[in-house]
């Protein structure tokens, strides 16, 4: 975390100075080693998001694996169903992107603090819903702005220097990873009990609450709290297009008129720089959603276990991937810090070990699979965004982000459709095409290396 003050003025965000700069003038900043009152309330700060990232994901999962009982009670059909479930992919499609930019533009506290109320009252009225009409009116909040989790990391990637980010979002999934483990048997002990759905989804508004109080009382600029006024102003932070213009005219602008300039420059990075690596977190989001949407299927009919082993090994998949943020430090450092490269050797490794799950009949083989497939797809969720905040430079962070949600709906719409496709073949089927996507992701990577680099990062970056 921050050690010092910045070389020079850093882009005004709402938060405590982050990255320093590598060469700092004399009489400037905090002297070498010794932390200041900015570095104490980025600490604190990171504590209070973890913290968020973990009572996100618990009121989440604690209601999610409810919702398809809850809307067949209410008497609709299967199809209606469907449909209703798939409108908060399709709303978190093309409202994701557009929420990363405003966070960009207006502040990540308002930003973060907006979504969250917004959310809070999408699960208030889920609670409510005792008819479909409801349950669908409650879904379009939380699927506009349930981007808590997007906003948070674009909040971390302000506060530490690009060399402790992937330790830190390692950190911090590996706190929401608890979160999401917890929430489930919390979940199904309180719906078994009179009107169990209402009362979860009671409790889960409660948490988004408490999580907004969090963020306001959090220690934004040591003590201060931003706004639309804090925001990144892109005269000065501007890695979508490295404009040198005046960071007063910049900031006189209406917000539309910047999220509109946002959303060009995001064009025009997407030509140039991102595609790749937008490609590539596609490609291998699909894989692993392929994996796992025949995979208790798949214990049933190749390896003739029941049920409830493949609820021992998700759940403790679930609990590696949790562990595996945490040993995020030493494996970078053994990749000499380079998250491109490791990233590139996960996908390698993701590609061989769902081939190898497609192929086997071993319970055992399958078994090892399983358990390192969890650990590298955990592990490489936190390069891949680290990778994304490092081609959108300073104060680029949201809307990368959330254009890299978009492109994971993409595949939560697509991943079921292949996987019913291919089941029709084997149940092989859908884990081997999960690897030949996987494959393609690393070739992807090999033969793209200038644009996602240091090197292209870099170039991006005006400071």
């Amino acid at each position: 975390m921050e050690r010092g003050g910045p070389g020079g003025p850093a882009p005004d965000r709402g938060l405590a100075p982050a990255t320093p700069a590598p060469q700092q003038e004399p009489g400037t900043g905090a002297e070498a080693g010794a932390p200041g009152p900015g570095a104490v309330g980025s600490r604190r700060l990171l504590l209070c998001l973890y913290l968020v990232g973990f009572l996100d994901l618990f009121g989440v999962s604690m209601v999610v694996p409810l919702l398809s009982l809850h809307v067949k009670s209410l008497g609709v059909s299967p199809t209606v169903a469907g449909i209703v479930g798939s409108s908060y992919g399709i709303l978190q499609f093309f409202s994701s992107t557009l929420v990363g930019c405003w966070s960009d533009v207006a502040g990540r506290q308002s930003s973060l603090l907006v979504c969250i109320l917004f959310s809070a009252l999408g699960y208030l009225i889920l609670g409510a819903s005792t008819n479909v009409f409801l349950f669908v009116l409650a879904r379009v909040p939380v699927g506009l702005f349930k981007h808590t989790l997007s906003i948070s990391k674009a909040l971390l990637s302000d506060l530490v220097s690009e060399k402790e980010r992937p330790l830190v979002l390692g950190q911090f999934n590996t706190a929401s990873s608890v979160g999401f483990i917890l929430g489930p048997v919390v979940g199904g002990y309180l719906t078994e009990l009179d009107g169990g759905f209402y009362l979860t989804a009671f409790i889960c508004f409660s948490v988004f609450i408490l999580n907004a109080g969090l963020v306001w009382i959090s220690p934004w600029s040591d003590g201060k709290r931003g706004g639309a006024k804090d925001g990144p102003r892109w005269g000065q932070s501007h890695a979508l297009w490295g404009r040198t213009g005046s960071g007063t005219q910049a900031a006189a602008r209406p917000p539309q008129v910047e999220v509109v300039a946002t959303l060009r420059g995001l064009w025009h990075l997407l030509g140039s720089a991102a595609w790749d690596v937008l490609l590539v977190r596609w490609l291998m989001a699909l894989a692993v959603m392929l994996y796992h949407s025949n995979f208790v299927l798949a214990l049933q009919e190749r390896f003739g276990l029941r049920p409830r082993m493949a609820g021992y090994l998700l759940g403790s998949g679930s609990a590696l991937g949790a562990l595996a943020g945490l040993a995020l430090g030493p494996v970078l450092r053994l990749a000499g810090h380079q998250p491109r490269q490791l990233l590139l050797h996960l996908s390698a490794l993701t590609c061989l070990l769902l081939l190898a799950f497609a192929a086997t009949r071993s319970v055992a083989v399958m078994v090892l699979c399983s358990t390192l497939l969890s650990v590298s797809t955990s592990i490489g969720r936190t390069c891949i965004t680290d990778l994304q905040l490092s081609v959108g430079g300073a104060g680029a962070g949201g809307a990368l982000l959330g254009l890299g949600q978009s492109v994971t709906a993409v595949g939560r719409v697509i991943a079921p459709l292949l996987s019913g496709v291919a089941q029709e073949v084997s149940p092989c089927a859908p884990p081997g095409l999960g690897a030949a996507l996987a494959l393609a992701a690393v070739i992807i990577m090999s033969l793209n290396r200038p644009h996602s680099g240091s090197d292209g990062s870099d170039r991006l970056k005006s400071e």
